[in-house]
């Protein structure tokens, strides 16, 4: 039965618009990072054509596109023409900066856009779209050889994972645990924020040999160097390390089900009695209705992985029972992440 129209509102067809063109908003800020627009103005504030002589800009583009980032609401532009960060954009997209997020804005633009190019042929086949379907290089192999790019990249996703781990650690109830420890956790975000707040406990990170020379010079600017470790080692072939607490953030929607299964399976036996396994990704809500990041990065699985996706809560739930943890509970953290928190 068709919903009879509400009277005064109109059906129109600009969000339908908006949502189809999107990638154009999309791809504006991808070349200002590209471009180091923020960068150059966390210096202070640029007079149009000074910013586009500094960053390249031609003079048929330079207005529109500077104008562009103000009407994003990435850019300030005084009454006398000067352009200025935002306070967001200051914050998490200038370079200089320990929060800086563009990295990942850096790989979308530089991987991600082209790829998702191909998304119909992704969703007809099941075959991911990245470099090893159509380049044979693999992504990881490859930018871990070049340093810059290399620490970029892992600093931006160190960035955007940095408030689900402050989120994180503010939620969980860390009394009485000692040592934490996050496997694929990149460069610590979680247990740094855990040992900011918790001076008694100790933490690792457990991932691939090339994030160690990133991971000590985070851990060093952050002042944790005695306290959390590097142990390089990958989690399908070797031993986990010992733990009280295991964090497995953003690595189950890499994997397949039956990859996913193995890994719980592991932790758990790795874990002493009354050990937790904290699990979270940008979990698909159980009515698969709502959580629009998580359908989207699902997608990004599709196209970038062989086989991951994401997942919807009561799947982790029933995986995590499955593998042997008695208590399990699920908790939504900021952004569209869920945690789940399973007790052995």
């Amino acid at each position: 039965m068709e919903t009879p129209m509400t009277v005064g509102e109109p059906i129109t067809p600009e969000p339908i618009l908006q949502l189809g063109l999107g990638f154009m908003a999309s791809k504006t800020l991808l070349s200002a990072v590209e471009l180091q627009i923020f960068t150059v103005l966390a210096a202070g504030g640029r007079d149009g054509a000074s910013l586009a002589g500094e960053v390249g800009l031609h003079p048929r583009s330079s207005a529109d596109f500077l104008d562009a980032l103000v009407s994003l609401e990435l850019l300030n532009r005084d009454d006398d023409g000067v352009y200025r960060n935002s306070p967001a954009a200051d914050l998490f997209l200038d370079r200089a900066k320990p929060s800086y997020v563009g990295g990942i804005l850096e790989m979308a633009d530089a991987r991600l856009f082209g790829f998702w190019d191909n998304l119909t042929d992704a969703l007809r086949t099941g075959i991911q779209q990245n470099e090893v379907t159509h380049t044979g290089a693999p992504f990881f192999a490859t930018l871990s050889q070049d340093p810059t790019a290399w620490r970029n990249f892992l600093n931006g996703m160190n960035g955007v994972s940095t408030p689900v781990a402050a989120a994180l650690a503010a939620d969980f109830d860390w009394t009485g645990r000692r040592h934490v420890a996050d496997l694929g956790g990149a460069l610590g975000a979680v247990p740094a924020a855990v040992l900011r707040s918790h001076p008694e406990m100790t933490g690792t990170v457990f991932e691939l040999s090339p994030v160690r020379p990133v991971f000590e010079e985070y851990v060093a600017a952050h002042g944790l160097s005695g306290r959390l470790s590097f142990q390089g080692g990958d989690f399908f072939s070797d031993p986990l390390p010992p733990a009280d607490v295991y964090v497995m953030g953003q690595i189950l929607h890499d994997w397949n089900v039956e990859q996913r299964q193995f890994l719980l399976r592991k932790a758990y036996d790795a874990l002493p009695e009354g050990g937790t396994l904290i699990v979270y990704d940008a979990m698909i809500d159980d009515d698969r209705r709502h959580n629009t990041y998580g359908f989207m990065l699902s997608l990004n699985m599709l196209i970038d992985t062989e086989g991951g996706s994401e997942y919807t809560v009561a799947d982790a739930t029933r995986w995590l029972t499955e593998a042997g943890f008695a208590q399990t509970s699920a908790r939504p953290l900021i952004g569209g992440y869920t945690a789940v928190y399973a007790t052995k």
